[in-house]
């Protein structure tokens, strides 16, 4: 697994906060000195190029506590919705409630746009030199389809956060992202929607047939992009521009080879497990080795409950009081939050927090999952762990669940109602004995919707998803009946703060003259 570090990064790509508007911006030099054309001299080389960006996809950035790579994007962008908060910290209020997307010299809407385009200038580097490369035509094929696999799926979260949401796209002809598909940084235009979600799928078709071609496979490198990721990409993809039978389509391949969870895998270690061993049901994952940590930067730093860095241990992950309160008793993972009785919940103080009867059983029956001085919220979280301190270890990006539950939503808008009780049976019966699907029609898609909340909780779904579902984010204090301390108790309209979509960087504007 090491070998994941031993890397090349190809291209510093895109912009650096506080660059003045010039080619610094789009800085391609290699960051190890070294020409593409040595890079790619051989596909063992090449090899290590792929591996440069999946170690991307866990590093620092900027000098900044909370920019890890891909965790940042599930930390602070997916998980600010209605369903999730962190408890009493009220210094990311602003972020938390969406004050930044309309900010374009703000970090929080720079980070986003600077991460992915740096995999897809690297992942553009691949493309472009692997034909060139001594070594197989099978090993060309693969490492070609796993840079086309990245590109797609950068394209696909930048669209999700700088796009609209697809019924308020005009059918995709409104503004998209930069489609850039070849090494270089001159100044280019946005493409439309539509014309980036034709990329990520043209992307996607490519990659499919190459590894097809190639007859390889990534073995145990959960890190790595193969087939099943490139469906599973094409399922997210699809799901977000509402084409229901593409989802359809390729959510049954994405998951075919990755079985969903026994109830003891979800329980303990199914978020977090990172010794090589890491469930089946994970089609693609992010690599953390202890001996190459980021420390506090890292994701489980800002996730886990047992993580030793003081904001997990001050300002714990919650589930919302609201969602808790429809998972039934028989449900197993009602367990992965500290639900508080009314007496104990009566004794937490205005915060929610616990120093009674609460304090004392989350450290009875939770004690091996919460650091020693951490402190005790009411709904607070037990579901993502850490492997090591103060905050390290391994996480998916896509996972099994993921996919039935995108298909079984797009089953519902296909009027397959039949199909769609299978899938939530199916989906549902490790966890909760009793549980049996019987609704049709509206209500049957709102019970799809429920189930994705509570299932894929924490994991970076919750903000868009209530974006493309165009609902409104709705978030109710103590007093209001929920668990949100009052500074993110706030409605949140699905026409408020430019549709809930990020403007375009200043710095991207400022360097490109095609903006």
């Amino acid at each position: 697994m090491k070998k994941i570090f031993k890397a090349f990064f190809l291209t510093a790509a895109i912009l650096l906060t506080g660059v003045s508007c010039n080619k610094e911006y789009l800085d391609t030099t290699p960051e190890s000195s070294t020409s593409p054309a040595t890079i790619f001299a051989t596909t063992g080389n090449a090899v290590l190029a792929v591996n440069g960006i999946c170690k991307m996809m866990t590093s620092q950035y900027w000098s900044t506590q909370g920019l890890n790579g891909e965790g940042t994007i599930k930390t602070w962008f997916g998980n600010f919705g209605n369903d999730l908060q962190r408890c009493n910290q009220t210094g990311w209020a602003n972020l938390w409630n969406h004050q930044y997307n309309q900010n374009a010299s703000s970090t929080y809407c720079t980070y986003p746009w600077y991460y992915y385009y740096k995999i897809i200038g690297n992942a553009n580097q691949i493309i472009a030199n692997i034909d060139d490369a001594e070594g197989p035509d099978t090993e060309k094929a693969f490492i070609k389809a796993q840079a086309l696999t990245f590109r797609a799926h950068a394209f696909t979260q930048l669209a999700m956060i700088y796009g609209y949401r697809w019924q308020d796209s005009q059918n995709g002809s409104t503004s998209g992202v930069i489609l850039r598909l070849e090494p270089g940084i001159d100044g280019m235009p946005l493409s439309t929607l539509g014309e980036t979600y034709a990329q990520i799928y043209a992307d996607l078709d490519q990659a499919i047939s190459l590894y097809q071609q190639s007859g390889l496979n990534r073995g145990n490198e959960f890190w790595k992009p193969d087939i099943d990721v490139a469906y599973a990409v094409y399922t997210r993809a699809a799901l977000n521009r509402e084409d229901w039978n593409t989802v359809v389509k390729y959510a049954p391949l994405a998951r075919q080879n990755h079985p969903l969870m026994s109830k003891s895998e979800y329980m303990d270690g199914g978020f977090s497990n990172w010794t090589g061993s890491t469930p089946k049901e994970w089609i693609w994952g992010v690599y953390e080795a202890e001996d190459q940590t980021i420390y506090y930067y890292a994701y489980f730093a800002y996730q886990a409950s047992n993580a030793s860095s003081s904001m997990q241990r001050t300002y714990p992950l919650a589930i919302s009081k609201e969602l808790y309160d429809q998972i039934p008793e028989t449900d197993a993972r009602r367990k992965m939050w500290l639900g508080p009785t009314p007496e104990e919940w009566a004794e937490c103080n205005a915060a929610g927090r616990s120093t009674g009867a609460l304090y004392k059983r989350a450290f009875a029956e939770y004690g091996g999952k919460l650091y020693s001085t951490s402190l005790v919220y009411g709904y607070m979280q037990f579901k993502f762990q850490a492997a090591f301190m103060p905050g390290g270890g391994c996480f998916n990006i896509y996972r099994g669940a993921e996919m039935a539950l995108a298909e079984a939503e797009a089953r519902c808008h296909l009027g397959q109602d039949a199909q769609v009780q299978s899938l939530m049976n199916e989906i549902n019966k490790n966890l909760d004995p009793d549980y049996k699907c019987t609704k049709t029609g509206a209500d049957l898609l709102k019970e799809v919707k429920l189930y994705r909340r509570i299932d894929l909780w924490g994991e970076g779904f919750d903000y868009y998803d209530y974006k493309r579902w165009n609902e409104p984010i709705v978030r109710k204090s103590r007093a209001q009946g929920g668990s949100f301390h009052t500074s993110f108790a706030i409605t949140i309209n699905p026409e408020d703060g430019n549709r809930w979509t990020y403007v375009i960087p200043k710095n991207e504007v400022d360097y490109n003259d095609q903006l």
